[in-house]
């Protein structure tokens, strides 16, 4: 089942563009076939994991690049999260994409970029680790690009440059291991440290790689611009997958695995503060309803690393929670976007508004997403902000806390600017709900960032007990 939750995308993804040459339908029901087949057996792998066991396949290889897959509850975690969020993308690119060309492509690079996630999230050897990551920059690239437009086509590459420049520096961190430990297999390298932190220079090489993906100042700047795809793209990109890998690999390497000096547990909230507090700042000014979540991603992402950082249970779990509350919040917030700018033709919010009189559904779903990533009770946005601050207040991190929680009202205020200015106020451009598929999806979404706060004792027991096998409790 492992390798199933890997190689089924990855493998069923080619056969998409040939079954859409004889039946669109029949690809588009594949497509979420091929993305519920992650989930539903990482569910049933799930009481196995949770009860505390590890599953590991292990094929060696020479040279230390051995095919090594494992399954804790970390992994399982972020496939559910990952694979879930999928979903309901591909349910909703039924109506987006319907009127576009490439649509076989796209199908096809939206399942292969979650086997990709699938491959990195279960990875225990890090060539293998890096080889999945650049399938992800070069999926990620295609479908930035997917209108192929000259603007569309700069974009793809700056965004491709970045990850891609970032990764690199982080195979020589691998490599650098390689030549400490004599092994690229995570456990191994584990056993050969022990007690020993890594040196800091692999830290600070792994490092640049992880902000990279993850769009963490100063290297964010691609994932604004990346608002040139399709909605459900942006969606895939910002909410569910590609940014979130960053923080998963922080996570899998920097506290589960390896020890690294204590300066480093200063050094990453001090970079996520800034990018929080910048990259909301930007949002507040910004006026492409787009580029507005996107800069709310950065900022929210930097809530996550800081999370990780305080090595405490309480903070890690916090932040593990805030992975799946904010994919959830966020996805929908993107989808909301593609509605409002499918149907009036524009993302300038300056030249909208009122539209929650002919887009109900929408500007609902809009509002309580909105509500999860701002934070407000009972939303699951909620728990996991306060997870975060309970997780920093146990460290003693008082000042820096402060900071987050300046970023935390900056997020209300510009979030709310945004609802007053597109939903709210007198009819500028007409528009119309999207399909029913759509409205289907960011529904869904909208109910789960609900449903996430007022059933919060299930996805936190999750985290806690991920938490507490990352620490060695």
């Amino acid at each position: 089942m492992l390798l199933a939750i890997i190689f089924i995308p990855i493998l069923g993804a080619f056969a998409l563009p040939i079954l859409g040459r004889f039946s669109l339908r029949l690809r588009n029901w594949l497509a979420l076939i091929l993305i519920l087949a992650p989930f539903v057996l990482s569910l049933l792998l799930a009481s196995a994991i949770l009860s505390g066991k590890t599953i590991n396949i292990t094929q060696l290889i020479p040279l230390g690049f051995n095919l090594s897959f494992s399954a804790d509850i970390l992994a399982l975690f972020m496939a559910l999260v990952s694979s879930l969020i999928s979903a309901v993308i591909i349910l909703y690119s039924f109506g987006y994409i319907s009127h576009y060309s490439n649509q076989n492509e796209y199908y096809c690079l939206v399942v292969l970029f979650l086997g990709s996630m699938m491959g990195i999230i279960f990875s225990q050897n890090l060539i293998l680790l890096y080889i999945f990551w650049e399938m992800t920059a070069i999926v990620s690239w295609r479908l930035i690009g997917f209108f192929r437009g000259k603007q569309d086509i700069l974009r793809a590459d700056k965004a491709f440059l970045i990850t891609a420049c970032g990764a690199l520096l982080m195979l020589i961190g691998f490599i650098s291991i390689y030549q400490l430990t004599g092994s690229f297999d995570i456990p191994v390298i584990k056993e050969s440290l022990k007690s020993n932190p890594l040196p800091n220079f692999i830290v600070a090489l792994i490092l640049v790689g992880i902000l990279s993906k993850s769009a963490t100042l100063p290297l964010h700047t691609w994932l604004p611009d990346a608002g040139v795809a399709p909605s459900p793209v942006t969606a895939l990109l910002h909410a569910a997958v590609l940014v979130k890998i960053g923080v998963y690999v922080f996570a899998r390497l920097f506290v589960a695995s390896f020890g690294i000096a204590e300066i480093w547990h200063t050094i990453v909230p001090v970079i996520a503060a800034f990018s929080t507090i910048i990259a909301a700042g930007a949002a507040l000014i910004e006026t492409d309803f787009k580029r507005i979540v996107a800069y709310s991603t950065i900022s929210q992402i930097g809530f996550i690393f800081f999370a990780l950082a305080t090595n405490n249970i309480i903070g890690i779990a916090g932040g593990l929670l805030f992975i799946l509350m904010h994919g959830l919040a966020k996805a929908g917030l993107f989808l909301c976007a593609g509605i409002v700018e499918q149907n009036t033709s524009t993302k300038d919010i300056t030249q909208l508004g009122g539209l929650i009189k002919t887009m109900p559904f929408t500007a609902v779903a809009f509002l309580f997403c909105a509500f999860s990533v701002m934070g407000i009770p009972p939303f699951g946005g909620f728990f996991s902000k306060y997870l975060v601050f309970a997780g920093s207040v146990e460290n003693k991190q008082f000042f820096i806390s402060l900071v987050f929680l300046a970023g935390a009202v900056m997020t209300m205020l510009y979030l709310f600017r945004l609802f007053n200015m597109v939903f709210l106020g007198e009819v500028k451009i007409s528009g119309k709900e999207g399909s029913r598929t759509m409205i289907i999806a960011v529904m869904i979404l909208a109910i789960l960032s609900l449903a996430g706060g007022i059933l919060i004792n299930y996805p936190l027991g999750f985290a806690e007990k991920a938490a507490q096998q990352m620490l060695g409790g």
